[in-house]
Formats: C-alpha cells, structure tokens, sequence
C-alpha cells in the first residue's frame, strides 16, 4: 500500500482515537494520536504532519486553540475539525480560523477514510500549487516557455546555444506546441534582437501571394499591385524571419526560398533588380519534412538548408509534468486580480485529458475556465465536454484497427524514414504503404 504522509490525531476520547489511528492506517496514513493537546503542541514543527484531525472539545486546551497554533508553527498543514452534534456552528467558526474541513461525530470507519481521502487530495492540490508558484518564479525569469520536462528543456538549451550564430533552424512540432514561442526566444536571444522578428504563416496564402509576400512586387506586376512593395526578407533585413509551416510552401516558391538561403538574393515579382538583405531564417512546421521529401512535394536541397538546425518539441501528452505547471501559469494571466483554484475533480480530468491541440488549448480551456468560475474554484462544470468524455471508460474500449492505428502513427512520428518505419514494425515496405494508405497516415 503507497505510503499518503503523516496525519496528526488530537482527541480526548480514546475510542475515538482508536478507530481514527486505525482507520487512517489502515489507508496507508502514517499517525501520530494524542490524548492531551498539550502533548500534541509540543511535537508541532514546520512541515511536520500533511493533515490534523483535531477535536473541538477538549481539555486542558480546546481544538480552537490547537488550530490556532498549527497555523502559526505549521501554516502548511492543513487541518480537519471533528465535532459532536449540535457544535456546527463551532466548526463553521473554525473553517474561518484556517481548518479545510469538519467530521461531525459519530462516524463509521469507511465515512472516515473516504473523507480523509479527500482531505488528503485537496492537501496535495495545495502542495503542488504552492510548488508551481515557486516554479513559475523561477522560469519566468529567464523565458517565456513553461516547462520541467527534460526533453524540452534540452531543447530550449539548444535554442539558446544556437541563437547567436546565423544557422538556419528548422523547428518540428505538432500544432500548439510552441514553435513560434521557441523563434521568438532565438531572436530575443541573438545578437539581432534590436532588429525586426518578422513572421510569415506560408500555409495562409495562395502561391502567387506568398512570393509578393516574402520578396515583394513593383507596381503593375499583376493585378491589384498599384505600387512597389518590399517584402517580409527585406523588412527583417538585419534582423529575422520566420516562416511558419514551410512545408506548405509550393514548389515555385520552394526555388526562390532555396536561392535566398544560399546567397542571401532574390528579386521582387515583376523586377530584375537583384536585392541583397542579411535576414536569419527560422522555419517551422508541423509535420515530418523527410516524409515530403519521400512524395517528392519537397526539395531536398531546400530540406537541408532549411535543416542546419533542427529542434523537435514534444506535444504535451509527452510532458504530462508540464500540464498543471502550464494550467497555473494560464491562470495567471487571464486572473491577475484574484486567485483561483481547481477542483480535485477538475485537477482529474485535466491531467488525464490527452491535449491533442497541446499547450493552445490549455491555454483556451483555462481562459473559459477562469470566467466561468465566478466564486473562485474551477469545477468540471466549468471544463469542455470532451475533457469530460475523454476519461469515459467506455471511450477508451479502441477496436484492433484502432490499436493499430495509433501504433503506426506513433512509429511513423518517431521513425527517420519510412524504411526505419518499416523495420520497426517489423513489415516490408510496401504493407507499410497500404496501411498507410488504408488509415490515411
């Protein structure tokens, strides 16, 4: 049975103390029960006991007065009134005092360990929050990227390493994952940071669009060009540009976008001038280039310029560390003015949840969250439904194909061609590429 942390027991009643030492052990709590609160007092120091079951009628001292003392000596405990019938309004007093909760006596033992589950929980929730907060302090200092997962911060570091140098860096991530973050990071970071950041989405425009854009046009080049416009390479000049989504990039574009990385040249649409800008490039995308390269949708040559440095960042549901620390940061910024808290409830179900749409939709789930929790606690009301049906036993019952599915998808993600793909799943080739066909992979 895991060990839950050290309960201390204050009670005048010995059968009381008793079935309470028995009960909680019982559940894999540690105890330490006192007959006399004084004795109790003297054993109190900072970070001591996880939770205090106290009883509100004693002698020499009353449990108020132990409560009082806890929070003074041990503000990190948190405490539990237990108290006969007709003192509610007693109990109601002590929760103002500092106590989390009330047992009313008499109680059955399984009353009593699942309340003391629950006590136990929401200690936690306030251990880890107390925690995050510390953490928050500490990496808000230096970045704007949330994270203690090791994968991620190895490649935070290599940002850093590389930011100062003029590499080309090719960012790979699923969508919502921080890549514009990371670009942002290397350029504040280098020695261009007086000098624009200049960000083009290639995916959103048209292929005769994103030429005008990344090199620019003269008047009366085509239709709607009334007058000469610089383009996205000569605004950054001295500084950066980062092209989100390179891989949509159409091949015409592909050629000039090559062109430049070699020689830092191009012209603008309609010109035969040839410009010369010193702009760094920082490339991102959201799916496996080496595959484009495979269906022939992607230049090789573009592929490795693009490529001098590459940093893959790992969705979240590979830095399940990170999602309460991203979820308290989120909360932060969108309740500056008051604080809020989660529910057990809701903790669940976030940290369960698989965040397809990564940290973006931590970000939007807890930006609807903290408004809808008015009275300051979010509850899984406050949460999307999906949050909810995603932890649904029956969602999680997957047909053999499923299994295969996601199986392939996940090798192929992590696979550096399809042949490695192929001797991983332990298949030739070209079963690989009908199932890949038949899944839509």
């Amino acid at each position: 049975m895991t060990e839950k942390g050290l309960v201390l027991v204050v009670d005048d009643e010995p059968n009381i103390l008793k079935t309470l030492t028995i009960g909680l052990e019982a559940i894999g709590f540690r105890v330490e029960g006192f007959g006399n609160p004084c004795d109790a007092l003297d054993r109190l120091e900072e970070g001591r006991y996880d939770i205090a079951f106290i009883d509100l009628k004693m002698e020499p001292i009353d449990g108020m007065q132990v409560l009082k003392e806890i929070r003074k000596r041990s503000p990190s405990t948190t405490s539990v009134i237990l108290t006969a019938h007709g003192s509610i309004d007693s109990a109601v007093e002590a929760m103002k005092n500092g106590a989390s909760d009330f047992l009313q006596k008499p109680f059955d033992l399984k009353e009593l360990q699942v309340f003391a589950g629950k006590v136990f929980e929401h200690h936690t929730l306030r251990r880890e929050v107390k925690n995050l907060r510390r953490q928050l302090a500490e990496t808000g200092a230096g970045t704007t990227i949330i994270t203690r997962n090791p994968l991620m911060r190895r490649q935070i570091e290599l940002a850093e390493q590389v930011a100062d140098s003029p590499l080309t860096v090719l960012l790979e991530g699923e969508s919502g994952t921080g890549k514009e973050l990371v670009a942002q990071l290397i350029h504040e970071r280098s020695n261009r940071r007086d000098k624009p950041f200049v960000k083009v989405n290639c995916g959103a425009l048209s292929e005769s669009l994103l030429e005008s854009e990344l090199f620019g046009h003269v008047r009366g080049s085509f239709t709607g060009a009334f007058k000469d416009r610089k383009g996205r390479f000569e605004v950054a000049d001295g500084g950066t540009v980062f092209l989100d989504e390179v891989g949509d990039i159409p091949q015409s574009a592909q050629v000039k976008l090559l062109r430049f990385l070699q020689d830092r040249e191009f012209e603008r649409v309609g010109e035969s001038t040839t410009r010369k800008v010193d702009a760094r490039v920082i490339a991102a995308t959201n799916r496996k280039l080496s595959e484009s390269l495979q269906d022939g949708t992607f230049r090789e040559d573009l592929y490795y310029r693009l490529n001098a440095v590459r940093i893959s960042l790992p969705p979240v549901r590979e830095r399940p560390e990170d999602i309460l620390l991203l979820i308290h940061h989120f909360l932060k910024k969108y309740s500056p003015a008051r604080e809020i808290q989660v529910s057990p409830e809701s903790l669940r179900l976030l940290t369960s949840y698989h965040w397809p749409g990564n940290v973006r939709e931590i970000e939007n789930v807890v930006e609807r969250s903290a408004l809808l929790a008015r009275d300051g606690m979010i509850e899984p009301s406050h949460l999307p439904p999906e949050l909810s049906e995603a932890t649904d036993p029956q969602a999680s019952l997957l047909s053999i194909e499923q299994i295969e599915r996601q199986h392939i998808a996940r090798v192929l993600k992590a696979a550096r061609d399809l042949d490695e793909a192929s001797r991983v799943l332990d298949i030739d080739p070209a079963t690989l590429w009908r199932k890949r066909k038949k899944y839509g992979l």
